[in-house]
C-alpha cells in the first residue's frame, strides 16, 4: 500500500497538504522519496531575473558565528537599500520557541520552524554543536519545507544539517574545511567538494562567512544583474566576486600566484604524509629552485616553512577542537616522533599541546 502512495498523493493533494502528510509520516519511517522528488523538481528557479521580492527565511541555530549570520543578512539589506524597494523579504526562523544565541552572545528571536508556512528560499545558518542540534523535530521541519519546493541553502554548518535530513543526496555541496573529511565520510550520497560555495539544482551551500557573501552576491546578480550585485559588493568594499569552484584555504587570503596556490593545495591535501619539495615542483611542471623563488617573492617564506605552518595550524585545530590523543594529532600532521612534534608545536604556538588543550576546555567570556 505504502509503495503506491508516492505516485498517487501528489495528484490528490495540494502541495502544502502533502508537506503536512510528509511531516506526520516521517516518524513511521515511510518511504516518500519519490513524492519528495516530484515536488522538489517543480521548485521555482530563484536564480533568474525577477522583479518581485524573494521571500526568504533565515533559520538561525544556536552557536552559529555572528559573521556567518551577518554575511547572509547584510547583502539582502544592502540590496533593498540600493534598489529602493524590497528585493528580499525575509524572516528569522528558530528551531524552537526560544531565541537562538550566536557565538558572540547576541540573541536572534524568530518564528519557530514548526510554524513557518513557506518561503522561496530557506537559508540554514549553523556553526557548532551540530549533532546536538540535529533533533528529529528540526530534520522533519527541514524536510517539510523542502517538500514544498523551496530552494535550500546552508552556510558553515548548515550543509551538515541539510545532509543529515537527506536533502543533499545527489547534490554537489560543501561545508567548512574543518569538517569536509568527516562530512564526505558521513554522507557518501552527497557530492562533497572543497569549493568555497556550490550551486546545485534547488540547493546552495557555503563553506563559511566570506563565501556566504559571495553566494548571496551570486543570487543578487542572477536576479538583478551583475552590475547591481557589484554595487552591493562595493558597499562592503568587497573586491570579488570569487569563482564558486575556487578551493577553500586553511590560511585565508594570501598573495598567492597560480603556482604557489597550486603548491599550497597539494600541501593541504597531504598534511599527514608531507610531500617532498621536489615532488611538488615536478607535479607542477617547475623546478624546486623556481618554486623556492616564487614562495619568497609572493609570501616572503620558503615552501618548507609554509608547509610546516600548514601542518602546525592543523595540529592546533585538532588539539583545541577534538579529543584525539596527542600522538594521533602528531601522526595526522606528519610527525613520526612525539618529541619532534612537541618541540615544533611549542615553538609555533608558545605552549605545549597538552597545556593548550587544557586551556581551551575552559569556557570563554563573551
Amino acid at each position: 500500500m505504502y509503495r503506491v502512495l508516492p505516485r498517487v498523493i501528489p495528484r490528490l493533494f495540494p502541495r502544502f497538504l502533502f508537506a503536512l502528510i510528509l511531516t506526520v509520516a516521517q516518524p513511521w519511517g515511510l518511504n516518500f522519496t519519490k513524492c519528495e522528488s516530484y515536488l522538489m523538481k517543480s521548485a521555482k528557479n530563484i536564480l533568474q531575473p525577477e522583479h518581485q521580492p524573494l521571500k526568504t527565511a533565515v533559520l538561525v541555530l544556536d552557536e552559529c558565528n555572528t559573521l556567518s549570520f551577518a554575511a547572509v543578512v547584510d547583502p539582502m539589506r544592502a540590496a533593498n537599500r540600493l534598489a529602493g524597494r524590497h528585493a528580499f523579504d525575509w524572516d528569522y526562523v528558530t528551531p524552537t520557541d526560544e531565541p537562538s544565541m550566536l557565538t558572540s552572545g547576541l540573541t536572534v528571536p524568530g518564528i519557530p520552524l514548526a510554524r513557518l508556512q513557506g518561503c522561496e528560499l530557506l537559508i540554514v545558518v549553523a556553526g557548532f554543536q551540530l549533532a546536538r542540534q540535529a533533533t528529529p523535530g528540526l530534520l522533519a521541519g527541514l524536510r517539510r519545507i523542502a517538500a514544498t519546493g523551496t530552494t535550500l541553502a546552508g552556510v558553515d554548518g548548515g550543509p551538515w544539517l541539510l545532509a543529515e535530513a537527506g536533502l543533499l543526496d545527489g547534490h554537489a555541496a560543501t561545508t567548512h574545511w574543518e569538517d569536509l573529511d568527516n562530512f564526505a565520510s558521513r554522507f557518501p550520497e552527497v557530492d562533497t567538494r572543497q569549493d568555497r560555495f556550490t550551486l546545485s539544482e534547488g540547493r546552495l551551500t557555503s563553506g563559511g562567512a566570506t563565501p556566504a557573501i559571495e553566494m548571496m552576491l551570486h543570487i543578487i546578480g542572477a536576479r538583478h544583474g551583475i552590475g547591481f550585485a557589484s554595487r552591493v559588493a562595493g558597499l562592503f568594499l568587497y573586491d570579488g566576486p570569487s569563482a564558486p569552484t575556487r578551493p577553500q584555504s586553511r590560511l585565508g587570503s594570501q598573495k598567492h600566484n597560480a603556482l604557489t596556490a597550486k603548491a599550497n593545495a597539494l600541501m593541504e591535501s597531504s598534511l599527514d604524509e608531507p610531500l617532498p619539495l621536489s615532488y611538488i615542483a615536478e607535479s607542477l611542471g617547475t623546478s624546486s629552485r623556481s618554486l623556492q623563488q616564487q614562495f619568497r617573492l609572493r609570501l616572503n617564506t620558503t615552501p618548507q616553512d609554509h608547509y610546516l605552518h600548514l601542518r602546525l595550524a592543523e595540529a592546533r585545530r585538532l588539539v583545541t577542537d577534538t579529543e584525539l590523543p596527542l600522538m594521533d594529532v602528531a601522526m595526522a600532521t606528519g610527525f613520526t616522533s612525539q618529541s619532534s612534534f612537541a618541540r615544533a608545536f611549542r615553538t609555533a604556538h608558545g605552549s605545549t599541546a597538552r597545556d593548550l588543550r587544557q586551556d581551551s576546555s575552559q569556557p570563554l567570556r563573551h
